[in-house]
């Protein structure tokens, strides 16, 4: 039948095509990963493509996927950027059967792209970084190139000019070739990038932390409620939340780190190096931390004691004066190894509150994925503004005269923290029995302190709930309450007051432009 003849043509010639784009595609990638393992693990194309696509998501789109996918976004990207990859190129090897060079040139046009993406990080360190995709896409050409033709000799008929069985034989032959050669190069290339890492692992384990000069003070007693259910007082630094735009997470050398200070009214700039620091008077504080991508109820904020540096003993250090004292600087921009810059209000850091730059968390090294070997931690203002991990460069300068990463995609300049309460326990749509009930959960209001939570029933009137014992005004609060339930499906929502007297707004917003505002609630059927 004519339709079979041209259905069997047509896999004939796009099953060994597709074949071949995606051999040439691994091919790709792999060369491109080796020579990133030579050069900067950060330039793979994956990484930089990703880091490019990040920084062109508009704000909303952002907080959709962390909002949908949590920590787990970045894969998700990574996912999609692959899925992507092998639909092109599957499609390029399609094309490649019939027209090789326009295939080819294809996949030298992709590695094209990957190389200005490269070039447009903020990170970007010149040829280097754009080589990785260069000399992967041109792998990947050639590859398809050779394939391409085997494809398109293999896809004759059986004892037709040219012996369809042996080219086909020899483009699997080819096939097996290619794929035994990218496999090779992708591992040697993932080698050599844990090579790079094995030093700044080394230097993270062999680091001893200083006692503090201040010592945070001891947590009071009943910090910490017996409730099932309720998250813990101090955030483990497994479960700590992370959200930030890195792909792949710097691993940075603490021996040759260093911190450079300077710009408008620096009387004195300085480099500092991590024994520099360690060798200055250190200061021990429980500080609660929350990110601005935090939704009413979300679980972007953890506590934790950190270790650290005044910042401002080492801005007064290089003259830097706060603007009320006369300064010229009202923003400190603060910058990762990776190229996020951040902006925080000079008088904010520099006002008495506990601004530090952390060595130190839960009483060891900073976590890799929490800002190793050094990063900033201020209270009161959420990360975006205040929390640079991976810090390397701090310039003082005005907010009239540049915009931070954030801000330049429509996030507010000045974000202090809100004040926000959760409900831990119950679970949303859980069914407990009727009677005792206890409801639970945190509020935080940093820099102010929590000092009332009440919670509502369906729509009767606001009751007091018991507060655990409070820390700082830095650090969230536990509270309880007993609950009479009834059976019946019943709505529990939740507001806190804060140390100025100021009722948490029932007034619902979303994270952009300057964090969440709402109270949360939980929906449970009471059996």
């Amino acid at each position: 039948m004519p339709h079979v003849s041209r259905l069997r043509s047509t896999l004939s010639r796009t099953v060994p095509g597709a074949s071949a784009g995606l051999l040439a595609g691994f091919a790709a990638l792999a060369v491109a990963e080796l020579v990133a393992g030579l050069v900067r693990p950060a330039a793979g194309p994956v990484t930089v493509v990703g880091g490019a696509v990040i920084d062109r998501t508009p704000a909303a789109v952002k907080d959709f996927a962390i909002r949908t996918f949590g920590e787990d976004d970045k894969t998700v990207l990574q996912l999609g950027i692959l899925a992507v990859l092998a639909l092109i190129a599957a499609a390029l090897g399609v094309v490649a059967v019939r027209h090789r060079r326009a295939g080819s040139c294809g996949v030298l046009l992709f590695g094209l792209i990957g190389a200005a993406a490269a070039a447009s990080r903020p990170d970007s360190r010149g040829i280097g970084d754009i080589l990785p995709s260069l000399l992967g896409a041109s792998a990947g050409a050639l590859v398809l190139y050779v394939l391409a033709g085997r494809a398109s000799r293999s896809s004759a008929p059986e004892g037709s000019a040219g012996g369809g069985v042996w080219n086909r034989r020899g483009f699997l032959v080819a096939a097996g070739v290619t794929a035994v050669g990218a496999g090779a190069a992708g591992l040697l290339g993932r080698y050599l990038t844990g090579r790079q890492a094995q030093g700044a692992v080394a230097s993270r384990e062999g680091l001893v932390l200083p006692a503090p000069a201040s010592p945070a003070r001891p947590l009071p007693k009943g910090v910490q409620l017996k409730v099932p259910g309720i998250t813990p007082f101090t955030t483990p630094n497994n479960d700590f939340y992370r959200v930030d735009t890195a792909l792949v997470v710097p691993k940075v050398d603490a021996g040759t780190w260093r911190l450079r200070i300077h710009g408008k009214g620096v009387a004195r700039a300085r480099t500092y190096t991590l024994d520099d620091l360690l060798a200055r008077p250190l200061i021990e504080r429980d500080i609660t931390l929350t990110c601005v991508s935090n939704e009413v109820g979300g679980p972007y904020a953890g506590h934790a004691r950190w270790l650290g540096v005044r910042l401002s003993d080492l801005l007064a250090e290089c003259g830097v004066k706060p603007p009320s004292a006369g300064g010229r600087a009202d923003q400190l921009v603060a910058r990762s190894v990776d190229g996020m810059t951040l902006g925080s209000p000079v008088e904010d850091v520099m006002d008495g509150r506990d601004a530090i730059l952390a060595v130190g968390m839960n009483g060891e090294p900073l976590p890799f994925d929490h800002g190793f070997p050094v990063r900033m931690v201020v209270p009161g203002l959420y990360g975006y503004v205040s929390a640079c991990k991976w810090i390397e460069d701090i310039e003082l300068t005005t907010f009239d005269a540049y915009d931070a990463y954030w801000v330049k995609r429509k996030w507010a300049r000045r974000a202090p923290v809100k004040t926000q309460s959760r409900i831990d326990t119950p679970r949303p749509f859980a069914r407990p029995g009727a009677g005792t009930v206890t409801v639970a959960g945190v509020a935080w209001a940093q820099r102010r302190g929590i000092t009332r939570v009440e919670i509502q029933v369906d729509d009767g009137p606001w009751q007091d709930a018991d507060l655990a014992a409070q820390d700082t005004v830095d650090t969230w609060r536990q509270w309880s309450y007993r609950w009479q339930a009834t059976p019946g499906g019943h709505n529990l929502t939740v507001r806190a007051t804060d140390g100025t007297g100021r009722v948490q707004t029932e007034q619902r917003t979303r994270t952009v432009p300057d964090g969440a505002s709402g109270r949360h609630s939980v929906f449970v059927t009471v059996t």
